[in-house]
């Protein structure tokens, strides 16, 4: 059974910085593409960043590149998002996502096979 539980959410201010960690089990981690998404109330989930199995890959949304940084330790199941200097506009659920087997950065939400139950971010101006 795929389980993918997040940790790390809260309440910061506006400038300040979360890290947020993902754990994974059931999978073999090592062969999977791992993401993050987002869904703020009123609005449609939405992609933040991806690593690669390895983590030589990462992508980002234009939203969050050169703030948040995506990275992995697979030694320990493991995938963090650093969030520094964060917005009001960055409030929202945060999720981790799995897509089994994919070796490389996965952008599509389509693609992912399983997902966390998400935390909160609150981000006070």
């Amino acid at each position: 059974q795929v389980q993918l539980v997040e940790s790390g959410g809260g309440l910061v201010q506006a400038g300040g910085s979360l890290r947020l960690s993902c754990a994974g089990s059931g999978i073999i981690f090592s062969s999977t593409g791992m993401g993050w998404y987002r869904q703020a109330p009123g609005k449609e989930r939405e992609f933040v960043a991806a690593i690669s199995w390895s983590g030589g890959e990462t992508d980002y949304a234009g939203s969050v590149k050169g703030r948040f940084t995506i990275s992995r330790d697979n030694a320990k199941n493991s995938v963090y998002l650093q969030m520094n200097s964060l917005k009001p506009q960055d409030t929202a659920v945060y999720y981790c996502a799995a897509a089994l087997g994919s070796r490389s950065t996965v952008i599509h939400e389509y693609e992912y096979d399983n997902w966390g139950q998400g935390t909160q971010v609150t981000v006070s101006s």
